[in-house]
């Protein structure tokens, strides 16, 4: 009302003074041509200079939000058309930048206040619209419009492009005439739910897990559809509307290996122009199409294992190519900078990989108990230790099925062990703990020794020592029953010993316990936890929540290049043949063991606190910090997530109280409930029924959702990813897959553990080929894009209006500083024997910020690699 008040003032003063048939209103675009990113795009570029000097150009029209148009169904009364000017002049720098455009708008006081605005690209080519700002529109000053949009020639839409303020508002609150452009927009963006999705779409819609198998390859090739089943339920992906395959109506076609870049995501999805030229499209390129061929072809010329671990160190230290076509190929396909960058060659032949910071101040401390338990508290794992509460561990397996599983570990094999307490006192006093893979691994563990691998399911069990440090006390290995699975389990268990072949057989326990937490690790901790389960989030917000909307504001830079990296790892990673098929130990069974573990995934139990509760590594106490008494207090990762998962809470509170006074607001909001139910009934849509979803009825409801689904696309993603390289790019510490099983004595290769152990561990575990591989593809993984955007920044400062969110947002920020602060301090204080351990390697995975490449440390906003 005040607004209208105002305006009609400012009318009449216009009208009475003449100043309304003068007055002009100028602005400026900041946007990015496309010849700025690709050179090749010449055609395209010569055509936009032949047709600009005849007005063809690119047309903005302003939107009023105060003026209703009765004869357009009361939408926002539309201006008078505004072009682009120095569209030619305008400098392009050759390095990708954004350029400055100015425009003139002609007043209209029967638009008066522009809520949004039209354009039309009249080129032959899509720019990247970054913003517009209107400068002394009369009545109201400076208007701000953030876009971060791809806008293509107007002929690619059915509809025209829309823009609206910075303004953030919930539905009700929307001006009336900016109501169905609010709408439409939603609509447009959901789609159909038919037709093929082309590169300019910004369709956000669901599929199934329907395109990891190739059957027309091969049948060997073939993978059960994940999710859309009892049987095999899974998150939902983002629609690629791709043909189904000839051999399988069910499986989607796949896009050949070159084309992997053109996986269809909507467009704003894809990775920027710094990141693509950072990592995609050289490094992943030349790594997929490259790379990872040439590299089988060297290690079919040499022996196929590694020797000694010298073998190993010589991957960082330089090993030689040999001179010939193989050189001559890798010199021709490969820009010699690229070239340098990704496999440190000196242009010679001389390849080598990054030291990884396990190896990088002592080459053998990562052999130890110590830094072997310690990695289950500061590694890249450090999310499934939990408190042992039950002397012997038990199973959960169905025992009409699997027989008896429980653990065979004894008394005898540790109460020796335990500092002279018994079983029962260190039960009590919480001393004693286990990594557990058995059950995860036992009703998948026939059909995976099948394959190349042999491996067993593991239990280890360890005991906190007064210092606060763990040590191993037993590993028990597990095969199923050769008559049946309802016989039990076959099981041995090993305890530590430091030398003889006692010591070179408790290694190769350790490797097999190794082995099966990399694999946790990257199907489940990392892959299904972080990257799988939130693409559905992305797209139900997307759908939904208009860019209006506080919840979408909120959550935007949680959701930057996730479909982008998910479709790409579907096209060459997770996929049947794919790196992680082909370099971890479930092989071609890794994605189907994902979607059963799935079945007992619980959205609120993501929550850290909630998720320490579970494990027994906390428990409720209101006078500790966050709430929460963590059990063993040297736990690197569970103290400084909770320093982070505090932060975190504490700005979502702040900014959707600003927005959500009232509960009743909450229930009242048609955009939010609408994306709630979506996102239960279709984006998890095999977990609708499941009772602990969160109703969405009270703002506290709100604010442990947002806070949830920001945790884990940030904080719990850079705890479990960038740490790969700096513990898993030396294989024998992180070993992903094992080819033999553990040597009976008098077999031959038990004579080889007497005779060479090195030799013995190394023939067990990964093979010089599926190393190479594997270290390229987390070194990769691994690194920071130079253009990234940490937890507590926003790559656009005017990101809304509203000043009491932006004063929380800068709190927010100074928090995460003072966080890491202390995360420095801590790993400084020789008290926490934890943070640093044998290798002295300090934990700083949940360090809020980083610069580019490899640093093990730094919190994306998103899951974004």
């Amino acid at each position: 009302m005040l607004h209208s008040i105002i305006e009609m003032l400012h009318s009449i003063i216009g009208a009475i003074t003449g100043e309304n048939d003068r007055k002009k209103i100028r602005g400026t675009v900041v946007l990015m041509k496309k010849n700025v990113l690709d050179f090749n795009d010449l055609s395209a570029s010569v055509l936009d200079r032949v047709h600009e000097p005849v007005g063809q150009g690119v047309s903005l029209q302003l939107v009023s939000a105060v003026h209703a148009d009765p004869t357009n169904g009361l939408q926002g009364k539309v201006g008078k058309l505004a072009f682009l000017e120095d569209w030619i002049t305008t400098i392009t720098p050759l390095t990708a930048g954004e350029s400055a455009f100015k425009v003139t708008f002609d007043y209209d006081k029967e638009v008066g206040q522009p809520g949004a605005f039209i354009i039309r690209n009249n080129h032959h080519s899509e720019f990247y619209l970054r913003t517009l700002t209107l400068e002394d529109v009369p009545g109201h000053g400076r208007i701000h419009f953030v876009c971060n949009s791809w806008v293509y020639p107007a002929d690619k839409y059915d509809t025209d492009r829309v823009f609206f303020t910075n303004q953030t508002c919930l539905p009700s609150e929307t001006p009336g005439p900016l109501r169905r452009y609010r709408e439409r927009e939603l609509v447009n963006l959901r789609g159909d739910g038919t037709g093929e999705l082309k590169e300019w779409d910004r369709v956000y819609d669901y599929a199934y897990y329907n395109d990891l198998g190739n059957p027309d390859r091969d049948p060997k090739y073939a993978r059960p559809v994940l999710g859309g089943s009892v049987e095999y339920p899974y998150p939902r992906r983002g629609r690629t509307s791709r043909p189904p395959s000839e051999t399988d109506p069910n499986t989607e076609g796949r896009l050949p290996l070159l084309m992997s870049l053109n996986i269809y995501v909507p467009r704003d999805e894809r990775f920027g122009h710094i990141k693509m030229s950072d990592f995609l499209a050289y490094a992943l390129k030349a790594l997929v199409q490259f790379l990872l061929p040439e590299f089988e072809a060297l290690c079919d010329s040499t022996p196929n294992e590694f020797d000694s671990f010298q073998d190993v160190f010589d991957l960082y230290e330089g090993f030689k190519v040999p001179d010939g076509p193989l050189l001559d190929k890798i010199k021709e396909n490969i820009p010699l900078e690229m070239l340098k960058e990704l496999v440190r060659t000196d242009g010679e032949g001389l390849f080598k990989f990054p030291t990884p910071q396990v190896i990088k101040e002592d080459k053998s401390a990562w052999r130890t108990d110590k830094e072997f338990a310690r990695e289950m508290l500061a590694g890249l794992n450090p999310v499934l230790i939990r408190l042992l509460q039950e002397f012997p561990p038990e199973s959960n397996l169905d025992p009409e099925v699997y027989g008896n599983q429980k653990s065979s570990i004894t008394k005898e094999h540790i109460e020796n062990h335990l500092d002279g307490l018994t079983i029962n006192k260190a039960l009590e006093k919480k001393r004693l703990f286990i990594l557990d893979h058995h059950d995860t691994l036992m009703p998948y563990l026939r059909r995976i020794n099948t394959t190349s691998t042999k491996t067993y399911a593991s239990r280890t069990v360890l005991f906190l020592k007064d210092d606060k440090t763990l040590k191993p006390l037993a590993i028990e290995l597990s095969l199923p029953h050769p008559d049946g699975d309802k016989f039990g389990a076959v099981s041995k268990v090993y305890t530590p010993a430091e030398h003889g072949v006692e010591g070179s057989i408790w290694q190769l326990a350790k490797a097999y316990v190794a082995v099966n937490d990399s694999g946790h690790h990257q199907l489940l901790s990392h892959w299904l936890n972080t990257h799988a389960v939130i693409e559905p989030f992305v797209i139900a917000t997307n759908r939904q929540l208009s860019v209006l909307h506080p919840i979408n504001k909120l959550l935007d830079p949680h959701f930057r290049d996730t479909m982008n990296i998910n479709a790409l790892a579907r096209q060459i990673l997770i996929n049947a043949g794919g790196v992680v098929e082909s370099t971890v130990y479930p092989s071609k069974y890794a994605m189907e063991m994902s979607s059963v573990v799935y079945k007992n995934w619980v959205f609120t139990e993501q929550a850290l606190p909630a998720d320490l509760i579970n494990r027994g590594m906390a428990e409720k106490d209101s006078d500790a910090p966050h709430g929460l008494r963590l059990v063993l207090d040297d736990y690197p990762y569970a103290v400084d997530g909770l320093e982070i998962w505090s932060a975190i809470e504490t700005w979502v509170e702040d900014y959707c109280s600003f927005y959500y006074k009232t509960d009743e607001i909450v229930e009242k909001d048609s955009e939010l409930q609408s994306w709630w139910k979506e996102l239960r009934e279709e984006g998890h849509g095999d977990k609708k029924d499941e009772p602990w979803w969160p109703k969405m009825h009270t703002v506290k409801e709100l604010i442990d959702t947002c806070t949830i689904i920001i945790w884990v696309a940030s904080a719990l993603h850079a705890a479990v990813n960038f740490g790969q390289y700096p513990y898993a790019g030396f294989l024998p510490n992180r070993p992903t897959i094992s080819h033999r099983f553990m040597p009976e004595e008098g077999t031959p290769e038990y004579e080889e553990v007497e005779s060479n152990p090195e030799k013995a561990f190394l023939n067990t575990i990964t093979s010089r080929q599926q190393a190479l591989r594997g270290i390229s593809v987390i070194e990769l993984l691994s690194r920071h894009s130079s253009d990234e955007v940490y937890l507590g920044q926003r790559d656009t400062p005017e990101w809304t209006l509203d000043a009491t969110p932006l004063i929380a947002f800068e709190k927010f920020g100074r928090k995460l500083a003072d966080i890491e602060k202390n995360i420095i301090e801590r790993n400084g204080d020789q008290r926490f024997k934890n943070r640093v351990g044998p290798v002295n390697m300090p934990y700083t995975l949940l360090c809020p910020t980083s610069e580019g490449g490899l640093t093990g440390k730094g919190i994306p906003n998103s899951v974004s690699i």
